[in-house]
């Protein structure tokens, strides 16, 4: 296959209706000769920061002379960004190479009597191989959904040097359950016997989730104290605070829920110095300041201002509309929203209506989206604030900052999806 008979084969594959094992991707990556296994791994689970905290951490090892995979989802803007190797994405050429030989093996799982591999245990298999070619010294690994039963969590228990455990909310929960324990409780799945496990400081009811869990499988459990950080200072450029023996850490990322994910990404460095890892101060302080995750509070253009940001569930909203009324005290958002039908949009508009001047709705490219219409209509009957639902993103693009004055603020959020239209509008074509 070629790089988009490779795309088709993978994106074109169905879902098997929430029927989810461990064992139909250990089949698929034993007959692909275990390309997950001998190599090392930090493993990251959560709702909200997994993909911040996997940069933060790559970035440093990076730095530190690791040649480093990456592992994370969804793509933004090019398909390829899932699968990184030292900040570079994995070819087309060798993207399509390794897609032709699991389309190869899956006949055989499938002859097995097993179902066929959902789209993210083939993607996750392509990862995999290609970070064994690529003789990775360590992998940052991002969990997709849950962790217990993820794609991800094939790995073996003596190749997972640590596991993190970012913040937890309400999303997936027709498959991961209804309460923030339920929900903990599935993550908490990819933690190791005799494991190393970081907790990103979070509710006590979460917290003992993950405690009693490392205790059970007589791991190492360490908190990251992130309430404990002191921002020093907060601009559109970045952010600088203290945490710990940390002092002056400079961030590029916006708001205080990313210094809290610098913060669990620090704790897991921590970790890694103990289980071997030669990495200096100098090199995680420049590993911190070089990290970036594109579509996470991410300025686009000033005068007036905007800012991209992918928050799609209620606890990726407040922290949003918390980052902007820190950046831009008092000011009320020109507020572009695409929204999935299947999110709980409704808590989201809840939330960002009282910080809202005027709403511009639109449909994010999925097939999961709810339509920009319907979305104004919704938005119309929970406020007085205007709104206008628009064709494409591009076309409210237009008009938000035909009526936005200099100092006014645009905000484009509800989805990761439209991101990467967002960013190619504004000419933002590369990651990171």
């Amino acid at each position: 296959m070629n790089y988009q008979e490779s795309l088709d084969y993978i994106l074109g594959t169905p879902n098997p209706g929430g029927v989810y094992e461990r064992n139909v991707m250990q089949s698929l990556l034993e007959k692909l000769g275990n390309p997950h296994m001998g190599l090392k791994y930090v493993h990251i689970a959560g709702t909200n920061g997994k993909g911040t905290t996997s940069a933060f951490v790559a970035s440093v090892l990076r730095e530190a002379g690791y040649k480093t995979g990456l592992y994370t989802s969804p793509f933004i803007q090019r398909f390829n960004e899932r699968i990184q190797v030292n900040g570079e994405q994995i070819p087309d050429d060798d993207l399509a190479r390794i897609t032709t030989k699991i389309a190869e093996a899956v006949p055989a799982v499938m002859a097995e009597g097993r179902r066929r591999p959902t789209i993210f245990e083939l993607i996750t298999a392509l990862g995999f191989c290609w970070f064994q070619e690529q003789k990775c010294d360590v992998v940052a690994l991002e969990v997709g959904m849950g962790g217990r039963l993820d794609a991800t969590n094939a790995i073996l228990d003596e190749d997972s040097v640590v596991s993190a455990m970012v913040n937890i909310g309400f999303d997936h929960m027709e498959f991961l359950g209804d309460t923030l324990p339920l929900i903990a409780g599935e993550k908490a799945g990819i933690i190791k016997e005799k494991g190393d496990v970081v907790v990103y400081g979070q509710s006590p009811e979460v917290e003992k989730v993950f405690y009693d869990k490392a205790m059970e499988k007589h791991a190492t459990y360490t908190r990251s104290d992130n309430e404990t950080a002191v921002v020093k200072t907060m601009d559109v450029t970045g952010t600088t605070f203290r945490f710990g023996p940390w002092r002056d850490m400079k961030i590029r990322l916006l708001g205080r829920y990313q210094v809290r994910n610098a913060c669990t990404a620090l704790t897991v460095i921590e970790r890694l110095r103990l289980h071997g890892f030669t990495i200096a101060d100098e090199q995680v302080y420049a590993g911190m300041e070089k990290a970036i995750w594109p579509g996470r509070a991410e300025l686009l253009r000033q005068d007036p201002a905007v800012i991209v940001d992918g928050a799609h569930n209620p606890q990726g909203f407040e922290a949003l509309m918390e980052t902007m009324e820190l950046l831009f005290p008092g000011k009320k958002l020109n507020i572009v929203l695409g929204v999935l039908a299947d999110k709980d949009f409704q808590s989201g508009l809840d939330i960002a209506i009282p910080h809202a001047k005027k709403f511009f709705a639109v449909t994010p490219p999925s097939y999961r989206a709810l339509d920009a219409g319907e979305l104004a209509a919704d938005i119309r009957e929970k406020s007085e604030v205007p709104v206008a639902p628009f064709e494409s993103i591009p076309a409210a693009i237009e008009a938000a900052l035909a009526e936005s004055d200099k100092d006014d603020v645009i905000a484009i959020l509800g989805s990761l999806y439209q991101v990467g239209d967002v960013r190619t509008y504004f000419g933002r074509s590369k990651f990171g």
